[in-house]
């Protein structure tokens, strides 16, 4: 193999060793988590400010309101006393903070709306979250479920089957042979017990002559008597 295809070579494995790691499920769905939260806290500071401007707004109603009673106070003040130059200064501003009151209640509804839409999105967003937590745990589960079996089956494929098939043929014929010659051993040789009791009771001619001659005495002494 020349060089160069050697280089390609190694090159393409640690790209696609690279690109398996970055396909990691896994480490997909971790990353897909941290987006998650991230987007979720983007939500929350956005309510928070939300909150905050609609609170302001809450407050200069509250303002508008109380110069609105003082002017119509003042207004009713200065027709008593026949003030009639202040009595239109204070008319002139009461009917300004009056439309000034009414803009702040349309923008206050419209603040209440936004938060309305921006609480039903994080509500989403966090039933999403929440699903994807589970999921991820099942998922987790099953890649490392099918992971191990993974693990086994490429383990199994190494295995060389034939040798050991050889091997095992080669055990069993060594077991026969050693059978084998255990029951030749039976056959031929007699074992140390069996040969101390044989040379026990064997009996030769001269015993027994002299056994049957010793008879012959004391039957012979009986019959005299």
């Amino acid at each position: 193999m020349g060089i160069f295809k050697r280089i390609k070579t190694i090159t393409l494995a640690e790209i696609n060793s690279l690109l398996d790691g970055l396909e990691d499920p896994i480490a997909m769905l971790n990353q897909y988590s941290r987006e998650m939260e991230e987007e979720l806290r983007k939500a929350q500071k956005a309510l928070a400010r939300q909150r905050y401007v609609e609170n302001r707004q809450a407050a200069l109603i509250v303002e508008t309101e109380k110069i609105l009673a003082k002017r119509i106070r003042q207004a009713k003040l200065a027709i008593e006393r026949g003030e009639e130059p202040i009595a239109k200064l204070a008319v002139q501003e009461k009917l300004i903070h009056e439309k000034q009151l009414i803009v702040f209640k349309q923008q206050q509804d419209a603040l209440k709306e936004q938060t309305k839409i921006l609480l039903e999105k994080i509500n989403e967003l966090t039933e999403i979250y929440n699903a994807l937590q589970h999921k991820k745990i099942l998922l987790a589960s099953r890649a490392n479920t099918a992971l191990t079996i993974k693990q086994i089956q490429k383990a199994s494929a190494s295995f060389q089957a034939e040798t050991i098939i050889r091997g095992i043929a080669r055990a069993e014929d060594h077991i026969l042979m050693m059978e084998a010659e255990v029951q030749a051993g039976n056959q031929f040789t007699t074992p140390l017990a069996q040969q101390e009791a044989a040379a026990q009771t064997f009996v030769d001619d001269d015993e027994l002559n002299k056994e049957i001659e010793k008879l012959k005495v004391e039957t012979v002494s009986l019959a005299f008597l």
